[in-house]
């Protein structure tokens, strides 16, 4: 028997986020005193699977395709499509192929009811943006956003060399509300950097989860000519211009990593 257990909750307008750790649920049996009657306990064995609700009071969320398991209440769907690079709406996860010209799509859920997404075994992060915030995430990080944000999405114009498999384009979010990420670890894990203006960070793309667009980033060699970029065995970094804040997952160990 498995058994739903909120682990965290997050609220903005008329939309509520929570998060739900699914658990396997067992009965052990337990001996008292002496000719007093056995009882039962259940033991909760966390299968790390999370699972997010979405709670909706006349408001709307858009969520990333795919990751719907049911919905039930007074609601609206519609598909929302976006052309690569013409700026408005969202990419969604097609933007891993960023720079192909493909079509990608999302879903908008719209009024009063509750949603929830499909079981998964990644963690998430629930944000609030304030108004005048600026958001640039990893294109594979996305998961939800309430309606009030405005998520386009923002091209790389400062590239050094062709073809990063970190992608030439991210999301982009704009403006007040509700925002939930996809992350490859913990929030606990997760490190944020202050970066104050004149100062810079150089980073593996790999490690960076989501940066403010007050940031300017350039994509490239970590050191300039073909022999040294051998020598150094580093493939392209980002390196970001201060001020702004990073969030990094220096404890993410990359699919074919020999870690």
């Amino acid at each position: 028997m498995s058994y739903r257990i909120q682990l965290s909750e997050e609220s903005s307008g008329g939309l509520k986020a929570e998060l739900y750790a699914i658990c396997k649920v067992t009965s052990q049996l337990v001996q008292g005193a002496p000719r007093a009657t056995p009882s039962f306990r259940e033991i909760y064995t966390d299968t790390g699977q999370r699972q997010i609700k979405f709670t909706l009071r006349d408001d709307s969320v858009v969520l990333e395709p795919g990751i719907l398991s049911y919905a039930h209440g007074r609601l609206k769907f519609e598909v929302i499509q976006q052309q690569a690079g013409q700026g408005g709406g969202f990419l969604g996860r097609a933007m891993r192929s960023a720079g192909t010209g493909e079509s990608a799509y999302g879903t908008r859920v719209t009024g009063t009811g509750e949603v929830w997404t499909e079981p998964t075994h990644k963690h998430f992060v629930f944000a609030n943006m304030e108004s005048g915030d600026s958001m640039l995430v990893d294109d594979k990080a996305y998961y939800a956003a309430q309606g009030s944000l405005r998520l386009s999405t923002h091209q790389h114009a400062r590239v050094q060399g062709a073809v990063s498999g970190n992608g030439l384009m991210q999301p982009r979010l704009d403006g007040r509300g509700l925002l939930i990420i996809e992350s490859p670890v913990s929030v606990h894990e997760i490190e944020m950097l202050d970066v104050p203006a004149g100062d810079t960070v150089t980073v593996d793309g790999d490690m960076m989860l989501m940066y403010t667009a007050t940031m300017n980033p350039r994509l490239g060699p970590l050191v300039r000519g073909l022999r040294n970029s051998l020598r150094s065995g580093e493939g392209f970094v980002y390196t970001l211009d201060g001020p702004g804040q990073v969030f990094l997952t220096p404890t993410h160990v990359a699919p074919g990593s020999l870690a």
